[in-house]
């Protein structure tokens, strides 16, 4: 069985950088642990206005930012800032737009009520780590999707991005959100999904009127493995459904000694034979 020695981790969030989270902590250990075990890996997260950008010493990539990525008709201009965890050796990359991100929280505001553009922010923070993977002349074995804001990586991958030489061998696993928001699915959806063919028929079916259980099979549907962070039985019984490996909840303890094997088994899934054994 060859390995998979190119890990991309797009997470939602991560310690030190958000308040701690279940999700926070798979964001911070799981590549650490992945990279331990001898794997190259990549780190991508948003930058929400929580973020202490001096504290944590983040500062903008030049080379890497000024593309427009169009979401439902709007420019949005790309910016890319970076940072690092020195005792994890870890370099992390942050996806920013002024819109989007600064001076504003994660999925809802400081008085609780749910941003009416998270869909949209999403799909920006999608298409934006994807393009910044291009630019960056690196493709990735597996592309770990952590959290609803990474949703729309498995569809595009999958439809948008599939002749792309960085993402044409790649495999994709998602570990859905565990906390449930409760928004509904944006009226203008069909405009938010659409990019490159890919069109509003990928949601059809999947039967959710609240965008982030939408987001959440989403994922699933399109991501050849799933990796769960907490038990769930309704989504375990939707990727059974779909015949999705899955793997987890796992302890963080735990992460070097069963992800990488999952990651592995994705990644040596339709190959021959005689490929897995070179």
């Amino acid at each position: 069985m060859t390995k998979a020695k190119k890990i991309l981790f797009v997470t939602q969030e991560m310690l030190p950088f958000v308040p701690e989270t279940d999700m926070a902590q798979m964001g911070r250990y799981l590549p650490q642990a992945v990279q331990e075990k001898s794997r190259e890996i990549r780190s991508f997260m948003p930058k929400w206005g929580i973020i202490n950008e001096r504290r944590n010493q983040l500062h903008p990539v030049i080379r890497l930012s000024g593309i427009n990525i169009v979401v439902d008709d709007i420019d949005n201009p790309l910016v890319i800032k970076v940072a690092s965890i020195p005792a994890a050796r870890m370099q992390i990359y942050f996806i920013d737009n002024d819109d989007f991100f600064d001076k504003r929280k994660l999925a809802y505001d400081e008085n609780g009520k749910e941003y009416e553009d998270n869909a949209e922010r999403a799909a920006f923070y999608a298409r934006g780590v994807l393009e910044t993977i291009k630019k960056l002349k690196w493709s990735p074995d597996i592309i770990h999707c952590l959290g609803w804001m990474s949703s729309f990586i498995p569809l595009y991958v999958k439809t948008a991005y599939a002749e792309e030489p960085s993402f044409r061998e790649c495999k994709v696993i998602f570990t859905p959100s565990t906390k449930m928001l409760n928004s509904p699915v944006p009226p203008n959806m069909e405009g938010i999904i659409a990019f490159r063919g890919t069109t509003i028929s990928a949601i059809r079916g999947l039967g959710e009127k609240k965008l982030v259980p939408l987001l959440n099979k989403l994922g699933i549907k399109y991501a050849d493995g799933i990796g769960f962070l907490a038990e769930n039985e309704a989504l375990a019984k939707f990727a059974e459904g779909l015949e999705k490996p899955c793997i987890g909840p796992i302890s963080t303890e735990e992460y070097g000694i069963y992800y990488p094997t999952f990651y592995d088994t994705i990644w040596n899934a339709d190959k021959p034979e005689e490929e897995e054994e070179k």
